[in-house]
């Protein structure tokens, strides 16, 4: 079995199938909190552990979803196009916001950091917790972080982003969709972007509008920061 484990297909197969079962149970019971990625990670964690299969051959599959990463993040550039007249009538805005929510979200960490004496090290893995993927590895790895801590960080931020960003919108009765999206992409990339994109079209143009802009920005910010 280990041997049919170590193609590339095991964990193509794999993810797809744990991703499908996750969107079959939400579907099911319609619970935001069942979030079709976090029960992906549960079933592949499982499999790995209860068939004792190294995470070396899973990641042979796992490596090739990952080159579709960046492409399907370009792909967003799509929905923005079609939302041209909003963001030329509201770049400044934008901006301002895409500015504000990275500066929090390296200042919260970074002061989180220094207040329960987390090393040098464990910063740097953590400060673009933020941003997609692609970029925060490359900040992270830029300054002596951790990679897999990284990942992991971002990950958890962007599930968080998709289950709250709905209840949050209502809590404090955002009712400017440029505001949610914006809001949304600035706080949990990539996968908080997917659940923008089901809220409404303008959310989700704008929260993939903020992705690239906050990454662009948390760069720079990074940069003083270290």
């Amino acid at each position: 079995m280990l041997e049919l484990c170590k193609s590339p297909f095991f964990g193509v197969g794999l993810s797809i199938f744990a991703f499908w079962i996750g969107e079959r149970i939400q579907k099911k019971t319609g619970l935001t909190a069942c979030n079709p990625l976090i029960i992906a990670i549960v079933i592949v964690i499982g499999v790995l552990l209860i068939f004792k299969i190294p995470y070396e051959y899973y990641n042979e599959g796992g490596a090739m979803i990952d080159l579709f990463l960046a492409p399907a993040t370009a792909c967003l550039a799509v929905s923005i196009y079609t939302r041209l007249p909003i963001l030329k009538e509201n770049w400044l805005p934008i901006l301002v916001g895409c500015a504000a929510g990275s500066a929090a979200s390296l200042a919260s960490v970074y002061g989180l950091c220094r207040l329960f004496g987390l090393d040098q090290q464990v910063t740097a893995s953590l400060l673009p917790k933020s941003v997609t993927t692609p970029i925060a590895v490359s900040i992270a790895s830029g300054h002596g972080g951790i990679v897999p801590i990284t990942v992991v960080a971002v990950i958890f931020t962007g599930i968080l982003g998709s289950v709250f960003a709905p209840l949050l919108i209502r809590l404090f009765r955002i009712k400017d969709p440029m505001t949610a999206g914006v809001s949304i992409g600035a706080c949990s990339h990539a996968v908080g972007t997917s659940k923008a994109v089901q809220i409404g079209e303008t959310e989700g143009a704008m929260s993939g509008l903020a992705i690239g802009v906050c990454g662009i920005i948390t760069v720079l910010f990074s940069m003083l920061i270290g």
